[in-house]
Parts: C-alpha cells; sequence; structure tokens
C-alpha cells in the first residue's frame, strides 16, 4: 500500500508561480515511477509530468514543458512540481499518481495504482 497527499495548491494570477508537493508513505518510494497529473471540469485527465524512479527519466507535454519542472527526492520520499509562468488553462485539481511497478512510466493514468487526493489550482486573468 501507498498512501499520497498532496500540497501546495491555491490562487495565484496569471504568470505566477505555484510548488506541488506530494508525500508519500508505505513502500520504498525510490523504487517506482511516479505522475503529475491534472483534470478540469469537463475536460478529461491529462499526464502533465512523470519521472523515473532516480530522477534520471522525465517527460513533459507539449501544454507545459519549458514551465512546469518535476523533481523528486528521495530520502524525503517526496515529489514536488514546480509550476512557473502560470495561465489561467492551467486551473484544474492536480493528483501525484505512483506507478509501483515500475521504475519509470509516462503513460495514461489507468495504469497508476495509487492516487492522491488532489489539490486546488486557480490562476486567475
Amino acid at each position: 500500500q501507498v498512501q499520497l497527499v498532496e500540497s501546495g495548491g491555491g490562487t495565484v494570477q496569471a504568470g505566477g508561480s505555484l510548488r506541488l508537493s506530494c508525500a508519500a508513505s508505505g513502500r520504498t518510494f525510490s523504487s517506482y515511477a511516479m505522475g503529475w497529473f491534472r483534470q478540469a471540469p469537463g475536460k478529461e485527465r491529462e499526464l502533465v509530468a512523470a519521472i523515473s524512479w532516480s530522477g534520471g527519466m522525465i517527460y513533459y507535454p507539449d501544454s507545459v514543458k519549458g514551465r512546469f519542472t518535476i523533481s523528486r527526492d528521495n530520502a524525503r520520499s517526496t515529489v514536488y512540481l514546480q509550476m512557473n509562468s502560470l495561465k489561467p488553462e492551467d486551473t484544474a485539481v492536480y493528483h501525484c499518481a505512483a506507478e509501483t511497478r515500475s521504475p519509470w512510466y509516462a503513460g495514461p493514468g489507468k495504469e497508476y495504482d495509487y492516487w492522491g487526493q488532489g489539490t486546488q489550482v486557480t490562476v486567475s486573468s
């Protein structure tokens, strides 16, 4: 079992920054892949960043590339999402997710086996 708890969401003006954190517990954090997803009302869930067990492999979709940075601290069992140059279209609930069966994964959310409860990010124009 893995428990994931996100923090760091909030409301920010367009162009601003936020850093999300996701603290994991339960299994050896350094052995599995992590991802950040977002879902806005009426839209499909979107993978916005993924990171391998060591941090050596990272994925971003074009929608956030150059603005978002994912990182992890295995000693603290925490993954981060630094979001800069935020836009109103980034408004969504952000979830972290764990794919504990693989050291690297950047695919559909249905393959991730543990999820956090989500944190709201609102970007005002």
